[in-house]
């Protein structure tokens, strides 16, 4: 191996790092405020990337109506619920109605425009609008009656929850495989690199979100009451936060993190419907080297994992998986001893 391939196989994993990155942080996010090990963030990966696929066809995609259905029975379960517990009929009407708002609006206007054939990044933000909301529809119906359930149980719901939108994926997207054209074809010389279009917007699209994620964070009030969330949640209740709002809006944040992955490499490799499990695994390998607890960390370990995953490749192409994934287990034997388990309450 010399210097130019070094250099090569050195692009490639940075870039796919940074799209690691953007899932870790997802994954760390939904743990520190929900304790839920979110297994089905590759769903949305692909979700996104279908989505806009299907979008380029000039069809309708399905995701559109898995959006449709999931609202739907999120508006339901909230007036059985309702009702059960004796609350007011136009409250819950008005409840079920502002659940329905955003789907319906966003399904109708993706019904209407599909056929025209709008621009790239129309089309892009569309898939984005479509994406999106069902971050927070699958908190409603899988986790949010389950919040104060042990870390075990949320992640044997995670595991449900993964196989019915793997099978929904191949219902809606069927098993042929999709790759978008790029957002950006223009190609930039550098020494023995060459740099195209798409890996510039993936270096910026990834590190202006977590620029964002950070004032989000640090400024806004929602990002204050998150971390509230995430350091004590019967804290945070005590103060006034709504521990059942922070954890809709950490789902769909993170729903949105996983549509935009999906925009980022859909011009870059082939998509199918489960492809995003595999992706979403090694955001999930490089949260576990942040200990699911530190966003920097969490960007060191995306960019380790891709690193991992491009010279692996290059040494032995059969076994690059295996690579990636074997190399969770040292960190693991390292956290374990350096903090030993307690017994959960």
């Amino acid at each position: 191996m010399d210097f130019s391939i070094a250099s090569i196989l050195a692009l490639d994993g940075v870039t796919n790092g940074a799209v690691y990155a953007l899932l870790a942080t997802a994954t760390v996010l939904l743990f520190a405020v929900t304790r839920v090990i979110f297994i089905p963030q590759g769903e949305f990966v692909a979700f996104g990337a279908l989505t806009l696929a299907l979008l380029q066809t000039g069809q309708v995609p399905g995701t559109v109506w898995l959006l449709l259905i999931m609202a739907v029975l999120v508006a339901l379960t909230t007036l059985v619920q309702g009702l059960r517990q004796g609350r007011p009929t136009t409250l819950l009407l008005r409840e079920a109605g502002l659940t329905l708002a955003v789907p319906v609006a966003v399904s109708a206007l993706a019904i209407t425009v599909a056929p025209m054939q709008l621009p790239l990044v129309a089309q892009a933000l569309l898939t984005l609008a479509i994406v999106t909301p069902l971050g927070g529809l699958t908190y409603r119906l899988a986790y949010e009656s389950l919040a104060d359930a042990t870390v075990l149980v949320l992640l044997i719901v995670s595991v449900g929850v993964h196989f019915a939108l793997l099978g929904l994926g191949l219902l809606f997207f069927g098993a042929e495989g999709f790759r978008n054209p790029s957002f950006w074809d223009e190609r930039f010389a550098a020494g023995p690199l060459m740099l195209s279009g798409q890996t510039i917007i993936i270096f910026l699209a990834s590190a202006a979100l977590i620029v964002m994620l950070w004032l989000f964070f640090e400024r806004s009030l929602y990002g204050k009451a998150l971390r509230a969330t995430a350091v004590n949640r019967l804290g945070a209740r005590l103060m006034g936060i709504s521990t059942v709002q922070a954890g809709r809006l950490s789902f769909t944040m993170a729903a949105f993190i996983g549509a935009l992955s999906g925009l980022l490499i859909g011009p870059t490799t082939t998509v199918f419907y489960d492809s995003g499990f595999l992706i979403g695994l090694k955001g999930f390998v490089a949260a576990v080297f942040a200990g699911l607890s530190s966003y920097p960390l969490a960007l060191v370990g995306a960019m380790g994992v891709g690193l991992l995953e491009s010279f692996g490749s290059f040494w032995a192409s059969s076994f690059k998986e295996v690579i990636v994934f074997t190399s969770i287990l040292p960190v693991l034997l390292w956290r374990s001893l350096r903090d030993p388990h307690h017994e959960e309450d």
